[in-house]
């Protein structure tokens, strides 16, 4: 089976983290303060990635925390009878920091909702932005995402998975019709 198309490669998977490491500065007038959480599964690795560029750019230590949301979906009994928990590590404080959620890709905003309401469990910060590699679009919520790597349109049918060296030896961005993997 192949990818209906390759939307990004390892190099413009890059070159979109580093825009957003740059936007993320403009935005906040530097990285003082920051944290960035990154949802299960693939946000983990972004928030890492974004967190070392920051840091590079600015020379300030950013936190990274990962946050499980399974508890807090609103289709959590059409998710599977056992749901799968995750760990959620947050080994900061949040008040007084702007909290960046990082997430792979930006759907019906369902996700986002459900981030939310697990990082406000946790404390409440200054502030939450929210950072997604990829945004196709399709919401059913009013979210919208402050920093996007790549917008992508995309049909119901069709599915975007991201791919990443840290938890599949690759980086890529993939569309793929949903039939295709039936």
């Amino acid at each position: 089976m192949t990818p209906k198309a390759i939307i990004l490669t390892p190099d413009e998977v890059r070159r979109a983290l580093t825009r957003i490491a740059h936007e993320i500065i403009e935005r906040n007038k530097g990285a003082e303060n920051l944290a960035l959480i990154g949802v299960h599964t693939r946000g983990i690795p972004l928030a890492r990635r974004l967190a070392e560029k920051l840091s590079s750019l600015e020379g300030v230590d950013v936190p990274t925390g990962m946050l499980d949301i399974t508890l807090y979906r609103d289709d959590l009994s059409e998710v599977a009878q056992q749901p799968i928990i995750r760990e959620t590590q947050v080994p900061f404080d949040l008040r007084d920091r702007r909290v960046i959620l990082v997430d792979d890709v930006l759907y019906t905003g369902r996700t986002v909702r459900a981030a939310l309401d697990a990082l406000i469990d946790l404390g409440r910060p200054a502030g939450i932005q929210l950072a997604v590699l990829v945004d196709r679009g399709h919401r059913e919520l009013p979210i919208r995402a402050d920093y996007v790597g790549k917008n992508l349109p995309t049909a119901a049918t069709e599915v975007v998975k991201v791919k990443l060296q840290e938890t599949d030896d690759v980086d890529s961005v993939e569309l793929w019709d949903m039939e295709a993997l039936r």
